[in-house]
């Protein structure tokens, strides 16, 4: 056949540690159909800083592959919710083979088209809080790069219609695909009229979706005559793919004819027609490839004599042959992202009656769905049993319905379908399933119900079961509980939701409290980091004492901010928010870089407002542009110690003195202060983790507050040299008063006023 190669790539994006699925890079490709080998290429490099981290350490990284949708990962070995199914995947861990660089490649030889999902982390990393923009942060960047080849005019059989072929000595093989249209029960395949060199040296193989594999279903014509291969419920809407292939050193040339019937679930007894008039009632699409020169009229589908629609079969599995029930549509309610609920008619009681099944299909949107969770809750109605052992099963199948009617075994699996099984009866009347980042398509829902008997389940008489049926897509589980947030991500134009968990709980949804913090940590930590402000009362009343109110003021504003901002930020139940998280943070660091200003002003001895109004400003915009950001913050810091430098220089030059003068001030108070600062500081920058953020920022808060009480300066004495009073006004008259009578150097009795003048 023709080859076409097609190429895809994505951008690299930096990889984090992971600590929950919205922690995880997430990549979305797109395979074409008739794919016959996809192979990913996976480049990771280190940056440090703008360059190669020829220096950084080599961490592991781990990629999971799956089709249909994102995988659901658990790396942490955290417990799922109850009545979670978890989809399996497959993953990959590409170790290093260069200082800055590795490259890890993935193939997949027939795989199933549609979207498949990349998703790429780093271990998990001891929690340690970093200051931003400290030191070069190592940087481990991730590229995938994906190479599909595909084969084109494959040649299409179409059921009823018998296709000739050689296979010519230099040949190995021959591809067919055949459409399988829905309400399908059989898929049945036959080699006919097979001659080679000896006897019929062809081995027949059907898969759906792709092409088939070594390990597809397999039959060899050498031994089976006549040699036919059936698939009893094949997926509905999809292609199958017909694989002859010659046995190897099979010499000359080898003909057959293959044909292929399909089995309409609504007519068991009568295969398809060999040709319907429209493309439409084959539920096929009009673009086949090349089908041998065969071309489908466009004119409409039959119809009944009544002009009335036959209703949805779907078949049933029996010893006796297929019967056809009606699947019940549901309506699709879309109220937001991720949040839509299908609705039945004349629901949501669902009555199943004792002979029969009732079916009822869900669609999922492609990709629009897959990124949240499917949600099915069955609840039984008690009265409705009338006194009978009543079982309501549930099977949940994807692209096909499937019903069996052996009673001894009920099961929602068979040799190529798998599925999930629900079951209600008068001890458990409540059944819930919940599906994380389903397959897109069409799930079939298919209840029944039995009586339990002492030789097993047997179809009950005359009794109409009544369940509550709900199914709803939903962004997360249980909207991620109290000790999660449930976030709405994005990949380019693709959205996924995803839980993050606080407050020491984990797992899926939140509900693994394996290493959750209790109640009285909780409370205990938000006393720590609220009550620690308290320590700033000292600083405020040596403010007032000195006449600082200008600084005390500032101080009184950080203390009360930091202990509200504490209150509101912690990641348990023990929360107090009295303004909006935002504000709160946005008051505490401006709080918290205003004592630092105004300490550093007063401890230069300077006076002008201007200085406190340049400084509110400049932090505001430092904040403003980043609020994690180490120079945007210790800027506007190291200006204010610049300018505290000059004015103690200027006074030391203009003095001949050292400033401050005594020694006592420097070894009893700025040096304690300083020492105390900088190891706030060292603590804040280096110690600071995840797991002692309680106590560690505790004591920040702690030794903040004290350096400021070491570094404000005493009060100014006031200056020796006296200047003129002021004159004193009278009612209506200025009082011109002998100066040095005011200042006491005269005998007041002897005195006399100079002059009174009129205003």
């Amino acid at each position: 056949g023709l080859f076409v190669t097609d190429y895809f790539t994505r951008t690299p994006r930096k990889l984090s540690p992971f600590r929950s699925f919205a922690s995880i890079e997430l990549f979305h490709f797109h395979i074409p159909e008739d794919t016959v080998i996809a192979v990913w290429n996976l480049i990771t490099f280190k940056e440090q800083g703008g360059t190669f981290g020829d220096q950084c350490p080599d961490r592991s990284i781990t990629v999971y592959f799956r089709s249909g949708a994102p995988s659901v990962i658990n790396p942490l070995h955290t417990h799922f919710p109850r009545d979670t199914a978890v989809p399996g995947s497959f993953a990959l861990t590409l170790t290093w083979t260069l200082p800055n660089r590795t490259t890890g490649v993935f193939n997949v030889t027939s795989p199933l088209p549609g979207d498949w999902f990349l998703a790429a982390h780093l271990p998990k990393d001891e929690g340690k809080i970093s200051v931003k923009g400290l030191y070069e942060e190592c940087q481990y960047l991730f590229q995938p790069q994906l190479i599909v080849q595909r084969l084109v005019n494959i040649a299409v059989l179409y059921p009823g219609h018998v296709t000739e072929q050689s296979m010519a000595p230099h040949n190995r093989s021959c591809l067919y695909k055949v459409f399988v249209p829905s309400y399908t029960s059989r898929v049945l395949v036959e080699v006919l009229r097979c001659h080679g060199a000896e006897g019929c040296p062809l081995w027949l193989r059907v898969r759906a979706k792709a092409p088939p594999l070594h390990n597809s279903t397999t039959l060899d014509c050498w031994e089976h005559t006549p040699c036919q291969l059936a698939q009893d419920l094949p997926f509905w809407q999809h292609w199958y793919y017909v694989l002859v292939e010659k046995h190897p050193g099979v010499p000359g040339t080898v003909s057959f004819q293959v044909t292929v019937q399909l089995t309409d679930c609504s007519r068991p007894s009568l295969a398809r027609p060999p040709f319907l008039p429209s493309s439409a009632s084959m539920n096929m699409p009009h673009s086949f490839g090349s089908a041998g020169g065969l071309a489908l009229g466009d004119s409409p589908p039959p119809t009944s004599p009544n002009d009335t629609k036959h209703p949805v079969p779907i078949p049933v599995t029996s010893h006796a042959g297929e019967r056809c029930w009606p699947v019940r549509p549901t309506l699709r309610n879309e109220l937001d992202t991720f949040s839509v609920h299908f609705y039945i008619f004349f629901g949501p009681n669902v009555s199943v009656p004792p002979d029969r099944p009732a079916v009822f299909v869900i669609n999922l949107l492609p990709v629009l769905d897959s990124g949240g969770v499917l949600n099915l809750e069955l609840r039984l109605n008690m009265s409705s049993l009338c006194g009978e052992n009543v079982t309501v099963f549930g099977c949940l199948n994807h692209e096909v319905p499937l019903t069996s009617s052996d009673n001894s075994s009920v099961t929602c699996e068979t040799e190529s379908l798998a599925g999930f099984l629900l079951s209600v009866n008068a001890t458990a009347g409540l059944s819930r399933l919940r599906i994380p980042y389903p397959q897109t398509g069409s799930w079939y829902l298919s209840l029944r119900s039995l009586c339990a008997t002492e030789h097993g389940f047997e179809p009950c008489t005359n009794v109409t079961a009544e369940v509550y049926l709900r199914a709803y897509l939903s962004p997360c589980i249980n909207d991620c509980g109290i000790y999660g947030q449930c976030k709405l991500l994005r990949t380019n134009n693709y959205l996924y939701a995803a839980c993050e968990c606080k407050a020491g709980w984990n797992g899926w949804g939140c509900t693994d409290n394996t290493e959750a913090f209790s109640y009285g940590f909780q409370l205990l930590s938000t006393l720590l980091l609220c009550l620690s402000n308290v320590m700033f009362v000292p600083p405020v009343a040596i403010a007032v004492r000195s006449h600082y109110l200008l600084e005390a003021a500032v101080y009184i504003f950080t203390m009360f901010f930091s202990t509200f901002y504490h209150a509101c930020d912690q990641p348990g139940i023990v929360v107090f928010c009295i303004m909006e998280y935002d504000v709160l943070q946005f008051c505490d660091f401006l709080g918290s870089l205003m004592s630092v200003w105004v300490t550093v002003i007063a401890m230069a001895r300077l006076q002008p407002i201007v200085l406190y109004l340049l400084g509110a400003m400049l932090l505001s915009m430092a904040l403003q542009m980043d609020r994690h950001g180490l120079w945007n913050l210790l800027g506007p810091s190291l200006f204010a110690l610049g300018i505290m430098a000059v004015a103690w220089t200027a006074r030391t030059i203009r003095r001949r003195h050292c400033y401050p003068p005594t020694w006592k001030r420097w070894a009893f108070y700025l040096c304690p202060g300083a020492l105390i600062a900088a190891a706030a500081v060292l603590l804040y920058a280096f110690v600071e983790t995840e797991e002692n953020y309680f106590y560690i920022h505790s004591i920040w808060h702690l030794l903040i507050a004290g350096s400021v009480g070491f570094l404000l300066p005493p009060r100014a004495k006031p200056s020796r040299r006296l200047g003129p009073l002021p004159r004193r006004k009278g009612c209506g008259y200025q009082l011109c008063v002998n100066e040095q009578e005011e200042l006491g150097l005269v005998d007041p009795a002897v005195a006399s006023i100079n002059s009174i003048c009129t205003s």
